[in-house]
């Protein structure tokens, strides 16, 4: 099945069927998706600002690399090949910290709702991004984001505002920052 389609799931994370990602997100069924967070050796974080073109939330900024796993594909495989793809980044070090839902209406009349698996690991490998997923890159401190976010809250994506505080104490605890 290609990748344009997503994983439907119920809250505890079990397969109950698969939709086309459009429809899925037209009418807020809950699916699985990734998000995975990068740092370098400065203790910094990758974020990518998503294309313009991207289907919802484009043009603005959020982790480094977000996306849904493929029909039979697990999220881990899935967080790796994705990272690399969108960023051009190859990382065996990926390491799954914690998953959450959320449910948020987003432009374009459609509604995100996700069991969303969040992944982090260091890396300084320069990041390649596909420019048909990413329009810009930079890496910052959680000092220079939350500084941003306060000032200009409109300009990330709504999944990266809700996990940033948690991600923040993990990646802590993982020793990552």
């Amino acid at each position: 099945m290609k990748s344009d389609y997503v994983i439907l799931v119920d809250e505890a994370d079990n397969e109950i069927g698969v939709e086309e990602k459009l429809k899925a997100h037209l009418k807020g069924d809950l699916h699985r998706a990734i998000s995975v967070f990068i740092f370098n050796s400065e203790n910094k974080m990758l974020l990518q600002k998503r294309a313009e073109t991207k289907y919802h939330s484009g043009g603005l900024w959020t982790n480094t690399c977000c996306s849904h796993p493929m029909v039979g594909e697990n999220t881990g495989n899935a967080a790796k090949r994705r990272l690399r793809e969108e960023m051009g980044i190859d990382c065996d070090s990926l390491k799954f910290i914690f998953h959450f839902i959320y449910k948020a209406q987003l432009d374009n009349n459609l509604i995100e709702h996700e069991l969303d698996h969040v992944f982090i690991a260091k890396s300084d490998v320069k990041p390649l991004p596909d420019p048909d997923e990413v329009s810009d890159w930079k890496y910052a401190s959680f000092e220079e984001i939350e500084q941003d976010l306060k000032l200009n809250p409109n300009n990330y994506s709504h999944w990266f505002k809700l996990i940033l505080k948690r991600v923040k104490t993990l990646a802590q605890e993982n020793h990552l920052i």
